[in-house]
């Protein structure tokens, strides 16, 4: 099954610094030919914190943006617009999402669902419920 990446998993990819760089490179290869998939807001979102001054690997958004496209080229790759509407659909469960700062893992999980695809993240913060579709190998939260 494809696996939507999400910000934090690309951003521990990139970084061979990062604490998680091993176990998602790992998680990664062992997936096989499954594929990943990226969409706007993995690919913003990575490229904001790792060019954050504060960051402790800060890199150029240039380099960061190079990186992500050499990945993306990778033909086990897929790029997804956002193409979920939290609104205007049933998309989402909001008697599980509790707290706005779940949205963005939420709506993650909800766009992989409707891929019929999974969402794999390092935060853990939601659940699989939060997306009435879902079931529980559709969400996958590494070192967790």
């Amino acid at each position: 099954m494809r696996s939507l990446l999400d910000t934090s998993i690309l951003i521990a990819l990139l970084d061979a610094s990062h604490i998680h760089h091993r176990l998602t490179a790992k998680w990664l290869q062992a997936t096989g030919g499954a594929g990943w998939a990226s969409c706007p807001i993995t690919l913003n979102g990575c490229i904001r914190v790792l060019s954050q001054p504060s960051y402790p690997n800060r890199q150029p958004m240039q380099k960061i943006v190079e990186g992500l496209h050499s990945a993306m080229q990778n033909p086990l790759h897929e790029f997804w617009p956002d193409s979920v509407n939290t609104a205007a659909t049933k998309s989402i469960n909001w008697s599980y999402t509790v707290r706005p700062a779940q949205l963005t893992d939420v709506y993650l999980l909800a766009l992989a669902v409707a891929q019929k695809a999974r969402f794999v993240t390092l935060d853990q913060g939601i659940a699989a419920a939060c997306v009435p579709q879902a079931r529980a190998d559709q969400l996958v939260v590494l070192g967790g």
